[in-house]
């Protein structure tokens, strides 16, 4: 039986950026505080690490950057999705150079494909690499969904052995065709614990970013049997987590790191700063949350 990459709470980190580049010292910054505050390991340049914006020698240079601060203390899961199969697989081959532990690959957006051509898509980089593939199935941000049985069949190449799902409709299904072989990681921070319920094995998290130790804590309440203080903490975030979804993830979650005083730097265009509104919205439930 394959053991799960990670059990918890995997933080989905920010990229600090500057108005010339990344920001690294605002980066190590934040794998440290994340490395103490529980975090169970980190992925980098996903959505919310705004990958979609960096020119390839900088998203390596950002996952390299990260690989080496963490230091093998978690594991490193790296973002290099595309929607061009080739891509793909030369963003994974140099993810695996610098030493990530695994690589995190959305389904290709925009061209979409048939399940034929995501099962294809997806085989071609996972026999390119040796490390593990996270599936990432998001079908709100990339118009198509993997669905249950794409997913079933991905799920017998050895090195394919979880899927990020924000499909919580699926869920069973996936859980019930793959089994206890393939981990099933919550995409949404306020399906947490129904995940986890159905048999998930834990979450990539935006929420993490400032709430570490909490996120951690949820899954690990619920893995110890604790099940009233994992509802707990999942009840206790829910207001938090409608600020931090008040516009298109990263840009809350950015403005939340540099009220906490990080140096998160601006989201890259065509992201913009939060509203005043909105901003003053976070704010007031940080505070409330006892954040600020």
């Amino acid at each position: 039986m394959r053991k799960p990459l990670f059990v918890g709470s995997a933080v989905a980190i920010v990229t600090p950026f500057t108005e010339t580049g990344v920001n690294y010292d605002a980066l190590a910054e934040l794998v440290e505080f994340q490395i103490k505050g529980g975090t169970d390991a980190i992925v980098v340049c996903g959505t919310t690490g705004e990958a979609s914006t960096m020119p390839d020698e900088e998203h390596i240079q950002v996952i390299k950057f990260v690989v080496d601060k963490v230091a093998k203390r978690v594991p490193v899961i790296a973002g290099t999705g595309s929607n061009d199969t080739r891509h793909a697989i030369e963003l994974s081959k140099e993810a695996e150079a610098v030493g990530a532990d695994a690589i995190l690959s959305v389904s290709p957006y925009y061209n979409k494909a048939t399940q034929k051509g995501l099962f294809s898509h997806f085989k071609m980089i996972a026999d390119s690499i040796s490390i593990p593939v996270v599936l990432y199935n998001i079908p709100g941000r990339t118009g198509v969904n993997i669905n249950p049985e794409t997913i079933k069949a991905l799920s017998e190449i050895d090195n394919i052995v979880a899927v990020k799902e924000c499909n919580f409709a699926q869920v069973g299904d996936v859980i019930n065709l793959c089994g206890d072989d393939f981990a099933v990681y919550s995409g949404d921070d306020n399906m947490v614990l129904p995940m986890l319920s159905m048999g998930g094995k834990g979450v990539i998290s935006v929420m993490a970013n400032i709430i570490p130790g909490d996120t951690h804590d949820m899954v690990a309440k619920f893995f110890a049997g604790d099940i009233d203080g994992a509802i707990k903490l999942q009840l206790k975030t829910l207001k938090l987590l409608k600020a931090l979804f008040v516009e298109v993830n990263p840009i809350p979650i950015k403005a939340a790191v540099k009220l906490m005083g990080f140096a998160a730097g601006p989201c890259r265009m065509p992201l913009t700063d939060l509203t005043e509104d909105h901003l003053e919205m976070l704010r007031k439930e940080m505070q409330a949350y006892g954040l600020l």
